[in-house]
């Protein structure tokens, strides 16, 4: 066993904490996270249990990284850069103008600087189509002249024991040699649905919050998007289930006949749809409950990206700034994941013998 160094993680883009609180929790002790959004910080430090450190990424450097790995440290580096600008229609529009199209590379110096034995990035999987701008294969071809062993693919989330259909592209990078993610832990016949998560909460209206907890709390619908849920059946459509007198006028088009799920209600026995940064409003995308005519709560949406229950967000409701929480749970790492990319990394080391004396 690992056990006369200890494995130490830094989390870049940390973000709420997600990835870090599912290293945490298998035993990789995070030493910071490191985000320019200084919203996060509440979040990130009380449920994490570290430091949250401010600051753009370009200003960073591999000696600060190593001032805060320690030396009898095993050093990991981790990070999921925001993936807005990877986007296909982010990249058309803002190829020349958003510079966040250089956090990869940013990362890139990092890992050079700093000279971790493990390196871990998560991202949405439109990053593997960018031929046209391969920051990515970038990313992975300055890995590999550096030394380090690079495997990467598109994991299912319900694979892993996750109740939502979100897709990610899992990076892992080792200077020990081969490394990869753990074999899936479910199969379609035991994934973890809607129902699993989140069908024992306490029962609320729209624009109500639970007074057991008020992070379950749910957006204010309009008297309009209030018929709206009520005619909407779970997995349904607005094409099928509204009266006409409902639909939108955007509806109407070529492109917004394809937008189905758009308003749309949940199934409860299937995982989600992906978590977004605007999962907790019902015109955004299949966001609606399964039963209650109302979007799903922030604690819903938390819950199904895998926090646990009592993740807190704010110190009480006078001070939960409630788009900013759901921005920051869609642009979280699920810690489900967290603990699989922690585990994965944990199996790797002990397999290579790597820490013990």
């Amino acid at each position: 066993m690992i056990t006369s160094r200890k494995i130490s993680a830094i989390d870049l883009f940390c973000g709420i904490g997600g990835l870090s609180y599912g290293l945490e929790k298998v035993g990789i002790s995070v030493k910071a996270g490191i985000d320019i959004d200084e919203s996060c910080r509440y979040t990130f430090e009380t449920n994490c249990n570290t430091k949250f450190i401010n600051k753009d990424i370009q200003k960073i450097k591999g000696s600060d990284l190593d001032s805060l790995y320690g030396n009898e440290n095993i050093k990991i580096l981790v990070g999921c850069a925001p993936c807005q600008p990877f986007s296909s229609y982010t990249y058309k529009k803002n190829k020349d103008k958003d510079e966040r199209w250089q956090l990869l590379y940013e990362f890139a110096r990092l890992v050079k600087e700093s000279n971790p034995v493990v390196v871990s990035m998560e991202n949405v999987p439109t990053l593997l189509n960018f031929k046209e701008a391969p920051v990515f294969y970038d990313f992975v071809d300055k890995l590999k002249k550096l030394g380090y062993f690079v495997w990467y693919d598109v994991i299912y989330s319900p694979d892993y024991g996750i109740p939502q259909k979100r897709k990610r592209l899992v990076l892992l990078a080792s200077k020990l040699g081969e490394i990869e993610i753990l074999p899936p832990t479910h199969t379609p016949e035991n994934y973890l649905s809607v129902k699993d998560a989140i069908g024992h909460l306490e029962k609320i209206n729209s624009g109500e919050s639970s007074k057991k907890d008020f992070i379950h709390k749910a957006s204010k619908l309009s008297e309009k998007n209030l018929k709206r849920i009520k005619q909407s059946k779970p997995g349904g459509s607005w094409k099928k289930d509204w009266d006409d007198n409902l639909k939108l006028a955007c509806h109407t088009s070529e492109k917004g006949k394809t937008y189905v799920s758009v308003y749309g209600r949940m199934k409860w026995d299937e995982p989600s749809p992906t978590m977004t940064t605007f999962c907790t409003g019902i015109g955004n995308g299949r966001f609606g409950h399964p039963e209650q005519d109302r979007a799903i709560s922030l604690r819903e949406a938390a819950i199904l990206q895998t926090f646990p229950e009592d993740y807190k967000f704010a110190d009480n409701i006078d001070e939960l700034k409630f788009g900013k929480a759901s921005k920051h749970i869609g642009n979280a790492v699920p810690p489900k994941l967290g603990e699989i990319i922690g585990k994965s990394i944990i199996n790797h080391l002990k397999e290579y013998n790597y820490g013990e004396k």
